[in-house]
C-alpha cells in the first residue's frame, strides 16, 4: 500500500540525487545540461555520462528517474536535441518531461520509446486537453498549479490520466507558459530555464487614468512557497499520483530533509488512514526551517493577501530588478533591424486585428483589415459579443469581402469549452476558430470542420512544433512573442505551416487566475462594489513603467507590458509572414482604426508621416536571440 502514491524528489546534483534516494523517494526528477527549465548555474545539473549513471544508480535502487526535457526549443537546437534523445533512448529513464509540441513530435518521429509527462508549463486546465495529450504517448499530466484538488478529481475520473501535482516549494503568480514577462524584457525566457523573476519585484497599484497611488510599493506578485504537509490524505483522495516537491536548485541537505519529512508523513498515513494525525514535531520542524512563508496556493480555493509574501523578508533572492522597457527605435532595436535581412517570401502578408467590440470590427475592415478575430478574453467594463453581435460581426465582415475568425480564450477550464459548444450550436458563418490551446483546439475538431488556427499562447518557437499542430489540422501558428527577430525568421521560413506575427498592441505580460482586486484593490468587495472591476488599474514597478491590469469574464487578470508593442518603422522586415496581427483589444474603435490604417499602409509601401510616443516600445526585438538553454558551438 505504500507504494499507492509517488514521492517525488528533486535533484540538481549527484549529491541531492542520492539524498533523495536516501531520504525515501519513490522517483527523481533531473535534467541535463540543456533542454530544462533550470540553467542559470552551471555548477547544477548532469551531463550525459552522469545521467547514464544516475538511472544505473537509482534503478539498482528501485528508484525511477524522470528527465526534464521541459523548455521551449528554438530553431537552433533542434540539431542537439535529435541527438539528445536518441541517447536518452539509449540510457532509457522511466519518463521525460515535456512543454515543447517539438519534443512530442520528435519522439514520435525517431521512434523513441520513452514514456512522456507533460510539464506544468503546458497549462493543462481542461479534459480535452488530457484526452489529445493521450493520444501522443503522454502517460502523466503535471496539472496547472491553478488546480484545485477538487478539479483534479474530476479530471482523474474523466481521464484516468495521472496526476502529478506540485505539493511543497516554489511558486509563480502567473500561469505556466503564460508568463513572457522574463524573456521579452531581458531576452531570458522562463520558457527556456531562464527566468528572471519579475513576480518578485515590488510593484505599487496605482490608478490608471489618474496616476494616484492606491497601495503603496510592495512584493504584490510574489506567492509564498506551496506546502501541502498537513493535506496529504487530501491529496490521495482526490487521486493525486506523485507528490511532487520543487527544489532542483536546492542542496543535498536541504532534498534530505525535506524529502525524508514528507516520507515519514506520507507513510504514517498509508500504514493507518483511520487512526492518522499529522506528527506536531514534524511539522512544526518543517515550519521553523521554511525559507518563504508557506501557502497551499489554489488546493482548497483562490489565494488571499495572507497567502503573499507582501513584505518581502523572508525573500531568499532577488534575481533581477524592473528596468525601462527599450522604445521601439531604441538604438539597439535599430540596429539589429539595420544588420538583418528581411523575412523571405513570394507574397504579400496578409494584415488582421483582433477586437473586443462589434463597433471596433467595423473600424478595422473600413482601415483595412483582411482578417478580424472575435470572442475569447474581453475586458471590462466591456462585455463579451453576443451571439447577435457575432451573427452581425460576421455578416459584415462577409460583406466587405473579410474573414472573421473566432477566437477562444488563452486558457479553457472545461466550463469555458461548454460555452464554446453553445456557440458552436448557433448558426453563425466564421471563416475559421483561433484556439488558445490543446483542449479547445480538440474539442473545435469535433463541433466543427472549420479551419483551425493556433494563437500565440501554444508558445509555437520552432518548425517541428509548427509541423506538429499541421498534423493536428491547423491552418496557421502564432510564433511566439519571446522570439528574436532572426529566431522568428527562422521559424517562419522553415515552417510547413504558415505563420502569424503579432506585430503591434499591448501584450500580457503575464495571465494569472489571484484575485487581484480582492487582493490590492481598496474598498474593493463582489457584492457591494463590483463596479470597481469596470475601472482601470495598473501596477508600477521601481523603474517607472505601467503595466496596465485586465480583468477578463473569466475573472483572469491580464498583467501588461509598460509599453505597447510597434514594428510599424520596421515592418518591411516581416513581410514575409502570412499574416501581421495587430492586438487591438484594448483599443478604442477610434484607436484601432488609425493603427490599421498605418499598417495597412505601410505593407502596401504608401508611405505615412513619421510619428513618436514615449509609451511605443519593441517587445524582444531588442535582442539578437532569445537565450538558448544550452551552449551551442560556433
Amino acid at each position: 500500500m505504500k507504494k499507492s502514491v509517488e514521492l517525488l524528489a528533486p535533484a540538481g546534483q549527484w549529491e541531492s540525487l542520492v539524498a533523495a534516494i536516501e531520504a525515501g523517494a519513490d522517483a527523481v526528477y533531473l535534467g541535463g545540461k540543456g533542454f530544462n527549465m533550470r540553467v542559470h548555474n552551471s555548477d547544477f545539473n548532469f551531463d550525459d555520462a552522469q545521467l547514464k549513471a544516475a538511472i544505473e544508480f537509482a534503478h539498482g535502487r528501485g528508484v525511477k528517474i524522470y528527465i526534464t526535457l521541459n523548455n521551449l526549443i528554438s530553431t537552433e537546437e533542434l540539431a542537439p536535441l535529435e541527438k539528445y534523445l536518441i541517447y536518452l533512448n539509449e540510457i532509457q529513464p522511466d519518463a521525460i518531461l515535456v512543454q515543447d509540441l517539438a519534443v512530442i513530435n520528435l519522439v514520435r518521429k525517431l521512434g523513441i520509446k520513452i514514456p512522456m509527462h507533460a510539464s506544468v508549463m503546458m497549462n493543462t486546465h481542461n479534459r480535452h486537453a488530457v484526452e489529445l495529450l493521450k493520444t501522443f504517448g503522454i502517460t502523466r499530466v503535471v496539472v496547472s498549479r491553478e488546480f484545485t484538488l477538487t478539479e483534479v478529481t474530476l479530471l482523474k475520473e474523466r481521464t484516468g490520466i495521472e496526476i502529478e501535482y506540485f505539493i511543497h516549494g516554489d511558486m509563480c503568480f502567473a500561469e505556466s507558459g503564460q508568463c513572457i514577462h522574463s524573456g521579452v524584457v531581458f531576452g531570458q525566457s522562463g520558457n527556456r530555464g531562464r527566468c528572471m523573476k519579475p513576480c518578485r519585484w515590488i510593484y505599487k497599484l496605482i490608478d490608471e487614468a489618474t496616476g494616484d497611488t492606491l497601495d503603496d510599493f510592495s512584493y504584490k506578485l510574489a506567492l509564498n512557497d506551496m506546502c501541502m504537509f498537513r493535506n496529504i490524505p487530501d491529496l490521495i483522495q482526490a487521486g493525486v499520483t506523485s507528490f511532487k516537491i520543487e527544489g532542483r536548485m536546492r542542496p543535498p541537505e536541504f532534498v534530505r530533509r525535506l524529502v525524508s519529512t514528507y516520507r515519514r508523513e506520507i507513510d504514517s498515513y498509508l500504514d493507518d488512514p483511520t487512526g492518522y494525525s499529522i506528527n506536531r514535531m514534524r511539522w512544526q520542524d518543517l515550519y521553523a526551517r521554511r525559507v518563504r512563508d508557506f501557502t497551499t496556493s489554489f488546493a482548497f480555493g483562490v489565494p488571499t493577501i495572507k497567502d503573499i509574501g507582501i513584505t518581502g523578508e523572508r525573500e531568499p533572492k532577488i534575481f533581477s530588478h524592473a528596468v525601462v522597457e527599450p522604445s521601439f527605435d531604441d538604438d539597439a532595436v535599430k540596429n539589429i533591424f539595420a544588420e538583418e535581412r528581411a523575412i523571405k517570401s513570394l507574397r504579400k502578408p496578409k494584415l488582421s486585428a483582433r477586437v473586443s467590440s462589434f463597433e471596433s470590427v467595423s473600424a478595422a475592415i473600413d482601415a483595412g483589415a483582411d482578417v478580424i478575430y472575435v470572442g475569447g478574453e474581453v475586458f471590462k467594463p466591456l462585455k463579451p459579443f453576443t451571439v447577435n453581435k457575432l451573427k452581425k460581426a460576421a455578416e459584415l465582415a462577409h460583406w466587405a469581402g473579410k474573414k472573421i475568425i473566432l477566437a477562444t480564450p488563452r486558457t479553457s477550464r472545461d466550463k469555458d469549452l461548454a460555452e464554446l459548444t453553445e456557440i458552436f450550436s448557433q448558426d453563425i458563418d466564421f471563416d475559421g476558430v483561433m484556439v488558445g490551446n490543446l483542449g479547445a483546439l480538440n474539442l473545435v475538431k469535433i463541433l466543427t470542420d472549420a479551419p483551425i488556427y493556433a494563437d500565440v499562447s501554444f508558445n509555437v518557437f520552432n518548425p517541428v512544433a509548427a509541423e506538429f499542430l499541421k498534423s493536428l489540422g491547423v491552418v496557421q501558428a502564432t510564433a511566439s512573442l519571446e522570439l528574436s527577430f532572426a529566431q522568428v525568421r527562422s521559424v517562419v521560413e522553415n515552417s510547413p505551416l504558415p505563420i502569424e506575427i503579432i506585430i503591434h498592441g499591448k501584450i500580457e505580460s503575464m495571465i494569472c487566475d489571484h484575485d487581484i482586486a480582492k487582493l490590492y484593490v481598496p474598498d474593493y468587495d463582489e457584492f457591494t462594489t463590483p463596479g470597481k472591476l469596470n475601472h482601470h488599474y495598473a501596477l508600477e514597478d521601481e523603474a517607472g513603467e505601467i503595466h496596465s491590469l485586465r480583468v477578463d469574464q473569466f475573472k483572469r487578470w491580464h498583467i501588461f507590458f509598460g509599453k505597447d508593442l510597434c514594428l510599424l518603422p520596421y515592418v518591411e522586415k516581416f513581410l514575409g509572414a502570412a499574416t501581421l496581427r495587430i492586438e487591438a483589444q484594448n483599443y478604442s474603435p477610434e484607436v484601432t482604426a488609425q493603427i490599421v490604417k498605418l499598417y495597412r499602409n505601410a505593407i502596401d509601401g504608401i508611405t505615412t508621416p513619421e510619428f513618436s510616443s514615449s509609451n511605443l516600445g519593441a517587445g524582444v526585438y531588442r535582442f539578437k536571440q532569445s537565450k538558448n538553454s544550452i551552449q551551442l558551438s560556433s
